[in-house]
């Protein structure tokens, strides 16, 4: 499977412009799977309304799946039919958009507004399980290892990692700890009250990097994931990884 992680420009508040620029990295990135930042769809600002997964704004992405048979996961805050909200990770294909994964790990002032989300998630995409996370579950030693017992073989982490945070070393550990390769989409430059980092990247099960961007915004890293029992002994492929 070829997967693309990506590292957008955002812009504050504004859901159409950012599919927008999320359905244009789903077209040019000739990837089976785009992964992007967390909230990545209002940026980082907590007091953003939420998205629903009906919302026609998000049309252009869904569009950008059908045409090219790509998923996509992207951030945004989200509201339950009962009230609470979360910080999820919206699943969007050719069909439409799902929600697929709320934040477990929460930090201040994120609790504040936000419940926790209560399962670990292990997504299927064409024969690969694919454990999800959000910012600082990936930070949480506990979070990959529950995640891998729940059966995933993959884990993928959308983050907003500031410059000072240890994000190599922590994609590190989670690979090496749990044996299995590291997918990760980190935001980069302004984004609400923070900066990103960016780095998204890729690490094997041994914690080689197989392919990492820069820290500027708009770049995007595609490498491509052996399917079934290849993922735990080889991770990722270096033939047909790219930067753009």
């Amino acid at each position: 499977m070829r997967i693309a992680v990506a590292q957008p420009p955002v812009v504050a508040y504004d859901v159409a412009a950012n599919a927008a620029t999320h359905a244009r990295v789903v077209r040019t990135a000739g990837a089976r799977l785009v992964v992007f930042p967390e909230l990545s769809l209002t940026g980082y600002n907590l007091d953003a309304p939420p998205v629903d997964p009906g919302d026609p704004r998000l049309a252009p992405i869904v569009a950008a799946c059908a045409d090219t048979g790509a998923y996509a996961l992207a951030g945004a805050p989200v509201r339950e039919a009962e009230g609470s909200e979360h910080i999820a990770l919206l699943l969007v294909d050719g069909s439409g958009v799902t929600v697929a994964y709320r934040k477990i790990h929460l930090h201040p002032p994120e609790d504040d507004r936000f419940a926790p989300g209560g399962e670990h998630v292990v997504l299927p995409l064409d024969g690969l399980r694919l454990g999800l996370a959000i910012c600082r579950d990936a930070s949480i030693p506990e979070h990959a290892a529950a995640t891998v017992a729940a059966g995933a073989e993959v884990y993928v982490a959308t983050t907003l990692n500031s410059p000072e945070d240890p994000r190599d070393e922590r994609m590190v550990g989670r690979a090496t700890a749990n044996g299995v390769p590291v997918v990760l989409s980190c935001g980069a430059g302004p984004d609400g009250p923070l900066a990103g980092a960016g780095g998204s990247g890729f690490w094997r099960p041994d914690g080689s990097v197989i392919a990492q961007a820069g820290p500027g915004p708009g770049e995007v890293v595609v490498a491509e994931l052996p399917a079934g029992r290849q993922v735990s002994s080889r991770g990722f492929s270096s033939e047909g990884s790219s930067r753009r």
